[in-house]
């Protein structure tokens, strides 16, 4: 990610203040008691990043007639210059960058309510081993579970416009069970994403991360990328 937003660089450099308190297991002003960067270099025993690497590796190689393939972005990711609260901007700028953010977040609405009403239908459980599915073969097959589904949500949000910088795929987990998930997070704020369920397994609509307090972040990549997330130490000491 070369090209990555300044927001990103920071968080990669704000990495290094970090201390991990994620495990393994199937805005700009960060949230009080819930901080993350969610762009952190992945450890060497970091036990995700094996699975990510042959995932990421079939998908690539996967372009089959089932495949969609992403116009080039039209819009740019980031919060909006739009004032909060009951104050309406007044300024062009203000006023075309808060109904861009406006639509957005219209469009990942839909979405979110779109996938949520065809995993329904199209919910596949893998069985008793997991495997995650390419965006091809989601297609091919009329279905999977969630981590397949999800490619749904991944590949759409990027084909719409939004920026691949913004967009990722993200392993999440609950603390009391130990339940596993994949959701998509679009981020529109580096710290507070909004997450993407695609089965309401984990939450219905369009809630940032911080709404669902419950579920922990454990890694974030998409085809090429591959980070782990670590909570912020100032945080944790808490």
């Amino acid at each position: 990610m070369g090209n990555s937003p300044h927001w990103v660089r920071l968080a990669r450099l704000a990495a290094l203040g970090l201390c991990l308190l994620l495990g393994f297991g199937c805005a700009a002003i960060p949230p009080v008691g819930l901080a993350y960067d969610y762009f952190v270099s992945p450890r060497d025993d970091d036990p995700w990043s094996r699975k990510i690497r042959r995932w990421q590796q079939r998908e690539r190689s996967d372009t089959g007639e089932d495949a969609l393939r992403a116009p080039a972005p039209v819009a740019e990711p980031g919060v909006a210059e739009s004032a909060s609260g009951d104050v309406l901007p007044t300024d062009l700028r203000e006023k075309y960058n808060s109904f861009r953010a406006e639509q957005k977040r219209a469009q990942a609405r839909d979405l979110a309510e779109w996938i949520q009403l065809q995993s329904r239908e199209h919910y596949v459980p893998d069985g008793p081993i997991d495997r995650w599915a390419t965006f091809a073969e989601t297609l091919r097959q009329d279905g999977d579970d969630c981590d397949g589904l999800e490619l749904l949500t991944f590949h759409l949000l990027r084909d719409l416009g939004f920026s691949e910088d913004a967009v990722f795929r993200a392993i999440v987990y609950r603390k009391r069970d130990g339940q596993h998930h994949m959701v998509t997070l679009w981020f529109e704020d580096a710290y507070d994403p909004w997450v993407l369920d695609p089965t309401g397994a984990m939450t219905s609509g369009m809630p940032r991360m911080s709404e669902l307090p419950g579920w922990v972040p454990l890694k974030v990549f998409g085809v090429d990328e591959n980070f782990s997330v670590e909570r912020s130490r100032s945080v944790a000491s808490n």
